[in-house]
């Protein structure tokens, strides 16, 4: 689909009010990686222009700052048990607004600790309007172990550290292996 296709269904999945204006004007792109779509940014553009408020989900390995102020970033800053860690891209940190947010999807207590110090080393809290601490489900295949939420939220009471629990609802409501939810 090019740019005015995913634009004209984004509308018709939407509506207009008698106004214009669209009933349904949240739009979150996310997926595999959405800033490898040289698309993203002529199609953020047209979607803003439509008065769509726009979130961009990203893994913070690209550069955000070509995308235009109005959208909002969830930047995923990768732990070092994730598997990729040091991938995310350090300028992306001066590109945060105070609408965007920073994600850390933890798998194990080491991770928590990156993710905390991380947060506090650069003050995340005051640039970006959350952080979010979301904590790994088992995988469906037995490859690994996910991070019990219980166990996240005591270490996040205890060092009283202002950021929000993200669950993967999708894993919650439909089976975890369940693809394309």
């Amino acid at each position: 689909m090019n740019v005015e296709d995913v634009t004209a269904r984004v509308d018709e999945l939407s509506g207009r009010s008698a106004e214009g204006k669209p009933i349904v004007g949240l739009v979150e792109l996310t997926g595999g990686e959405p800033l490898l779509q040289e698309d993203i940014y002529p199609l953020a553009d047209r979607l803003l222009a439509k008065g769509y408020t726009l979130m961009i989900e990203t893994s913070g390995e690209r550069f955000i700052g070509r995308l235009p102020k109005e959208v909002i970033k969830i930047v995923d800053v990768k732990c070092p048990d994730s598997g990729e860690p040091d991938t995310f891209d350090l300028r992306n940190l001066a590109e945060l607004s105070s609408n965007d947010e920073v994600k850390f999807v933890l798998t194990s207590r080491r991770d928590y600790e990156f993710a905390r110090e991380f947060s506090l080393e650069q003050r995340l809290a005051e640039r970006v309007k959350e952080i979010v601490f979301s904590p790994v489900h088992d995988d469906s295949e037995g490859k690994w172990t996910g991070l019990e939420p219980r166990l996240l939220v005591e270490w996040m009471l205890e060092d009283g550290l202002n950021v929000r629990l993200g669950l993967q609802l999708h894993k919650i409501v439909w089976h975890p292996a369940t693809k394309g939810v």
